[in-house]
């Protein structure tokens, strides 16, 4: 059955109006991925989508209304509103809209946890990367992770310990980088994001959403490959669910 679904977010980032809106127009393969927004209303948006406000750097809104590749959605909206805060900084209200055309549930949940990754991801972005040009590139496990465990058995692989707490330093195994000391800004049951002075790695657990393992790189050092960064994380995955 189909059904209306609304997420809401609203936060206060210490970036400036102008360096928000950089990050959610031209500078989202920092964050997020690449997407390219057509710089006018009526223009272009993601996923075969129209900018329906486009007044920078205040309001930012996307609408979709039958999802490019997204077979359990039509019409889909998103939508930035962007206020300087007294003092410095912003506030920023996130809302993402649409309707669900089957496995409801599951897929709000989804949707609504993923959110708080995306939003975490984007306010590290503005605080550590701001105005830095990322190259992004990202895996999807293959089909064994999409097992209940998978995405346990992910965090025992980079060598992640069960105790290691949000905000601690931990040593990881990378590929394509080796051991390294990164900042775990992110841990729940669903995700993990590990930060270095050079990248951001995210981690998504979309095994417990009916899909498979991902890995998303956020590279902002120079030389930094695209296709390497994939070829790198397809093996490790590969090798982690074998």
């Amino acid at each position: 059955m189909s059904k209306h679904f609304e997420i809401v977010r609203e936060f206060e980032v210490d970036a400036s109006p102008s360096q928000v809106w950089d990050a959610i127009t031209t500078g989202t393969g920092g964050w997020l991925w690449p997407m390219e927004y057509e710089p006018k209303e009526g223009g272009a948006a993601p996923f075969g989508g129209t900018v329906v406000a486009w007044d920078p750097p205040h309001r930012l809104t996307g609408r979709t209304e039958d999802a490019e590749g997204i077979s359990v959605q039509t019409f889909n909206q998103v939508d930035h509103l962007i206020e300087p805060r007294e003092g410095g900084g912003s506030w920023v209200r996130y809302v993402h809209s649409g309707i669900i055309v089957e496995d409801w549930d599951n897929q709000y949940d989804g949707a609504n946890k993923h959110t708080d990754f995306y939003m975490h991801t984007l306010r590290e972005y503005l605080r550590y990367f701001t105005g830095r040009i990322a190259v992004f590139g990202g895996a999807e496990g293959p089909e064994a992770s999409g097992a209940p465990d998978a995405f346990e058995t992910a965090a025992r692989a980079l060598g992640l310990a069960d105790d290691a707490a949000e905000g601690g330093t931990v040593q990881v195994e990378l590929p394509g980088a080796g051991r390294v000391e990164a900042v775990l800004d992110f841990r729940n049951p669903y995700f993990i994001g590990l930060r270095t002075d050079q990248a951001m790695y995210r981690f998504f657990g979309r095994n417990h959403f009916g899909a498979t393992v991902g890995v998303s790189v956020h590279d902002f050092a120079p030389g930094a490959d695209a296709e390497r960064i994939g070829a790198d994380w397809t093996r490790w995955l590969a090798g982690v669910y074998a």
